[in-house]
């Protein structure tokens, strides 16, 4: 498994790098915490201009045809920069979808239609990753009746079109195309640790859709789904890597700034160790997310993508939460405040690491299956 970058990934990363530290510095970032709702629409629409929506999508559907190791780049510097722009909910997660209606002709039409419009579609996902279960929809008359909710939406606030699951009277699932303004449905937005990103909650009560809003239904959606929530925690783990990797920047930036007894604080060895164990966790969990990426771009992922996904999320969960708390530390009292960055990188930390499953979670899902596999043996 060779991991190193080509030419082509790095010239991804480093424009990627470029255009986010002249269009989301600190202070745009703060700018659009404060008062735009977790939502930089400025920002998200050159995303869309650049092509960064259709990275991983097939060239049939108008995308660059390329694969997750790219999309991950991208992922990378959305952390490294708290980029206020819905990539991860609408582009990272919704890509294996796009990309299983690629395969069809009439799927091929509702993602040239989605994909790469500029609109903000986004999965009603539960915030552990699983297919919410207090949602039905029935055929009536020759259209389709939504009822339900969806909790805790991510980017659900700025969403143009929700795509939300839900079970049939027969108990087959189907995952339908709901546009935000459809009438019967209510979204509710909600406060969050980290103001960078938007939720909201959802809730459908006789909406009415058109027969052809069923995009996917049965085994493939549950096949789909399962398949979806990996490739999600990968690229949620490169996220991840860019907040461990701008904390440990701010903190080495500020302890080489920050004077004590005439010197340096960051000349002193203590400070040194902790700065090296922050590296070590970066790197550590950046080697497990482009490993992850390499499976998922593999020829049949589908029997090792589990359990990649796995160690790419736990690794760059603990690595976020590690270097940032240890960055606020090494600011010494001035980390705590609000005037300084390392907070920012904190919330987003903590909040990502809530979302489709905890450290815990993964580890006991692991576990299960490793142990069903020696018995199944």
């Amino acid at each position: 498994m060779d991991l190193s970058l080509n030419d082509e990934q790095k010239m991804i990363a480093e424009s990627a790098a470029v255009f986010l530290q002249e269009n989301s510095s600190t202070a745009q970032v703060r700018r659009v915490a404060e008062g735009g709702g977790g939502m930089d629409r400025e920002l998200w629409q050159q995303a869309v201009d650049m092509g960064w929506c259709g990275v991983a999508l097939p060239e049939a559907a108008g995308g660059m045809g390329l694969g997750w190791r790219e999309l991950v780049l991208l992922q990378e510097q959305m952390g490294y920069h708290l980029a206020c722009m819905p990539f991860f909910d609408a582009v990272v997660a919704v890509t294996p979808l796009w990309r299983h209606l690629s395969e069809s002709e009439q799927g091929l039409a509702v993602v040239e239609r989605l994909a790469q419009s500029g609109q903000v579609c986004v999965l009603g996902m539960t915030v552990g990753g699983e297919l919410p279960a207090a949602a039905t929809v029935r055929e009536e008359g020759g259209a389709l009746v939504l009822n339900g909710q969806w909790r805790q939406v991510g980017s659900g606030a700025h969403a143009d079109v929700f795509l939300l699951p839900a079970t049939l009277p027969g108990g087959e699932l189907a995952l339908l195309e709901v546009p935000a303004t459809a009438g019967g449905l209510a979204v509710t937005p909600l406060a969050t640790v980290d103001a960078t990103r938007s939720s909201a909650d959802v809730a459908a009560v006789e909406v009415r859709l058109a027969a052809d809003a069923m995009l996917v239904r049965g085994e493939a959606l549950a096949a789909l789904w399962a398949q979806t929530r990996s490739l999600a925690a990968i690229g949620l783990a490169a996220e991840q890597v860019g907040v461990a990797d701008r904390a440990l920047a701010l903190a080495v930036d500020y302890t080489k700034e920050r004077q004590q007894f005439g010197k340096p604080v960051g000349s002193f060895q203590g400070v040194k160790h902790r700065a090296a164990q922050m590296l070590v966790a970066v790197e550590t969990a950046r080697s497990a997310v482009y490993a992850a990426a390499f499976v998922a771009d593999g020829a049949d992922p589908a029997s090792d993508l589990m359990y990649f996904a796995a160690q790419s999320r736990t690794e760059a969960a603990e690595a976020a939460l590690f270097c940032t708390r240890e960055s606020l530390q090494l600011h010494g009292g001035v980390g705590f405040t609000w005037e300084f960055d390392p907070h920012l990188f904190f919330r987003r930390a903590q909040a990502a690491s809530q979302r489709l499953g905890t450290v815990e979670q993964w580890r006991e899902q692991v576990a299960a299956s490793l142990l069903d596999s020696v018995e199944v043996a």
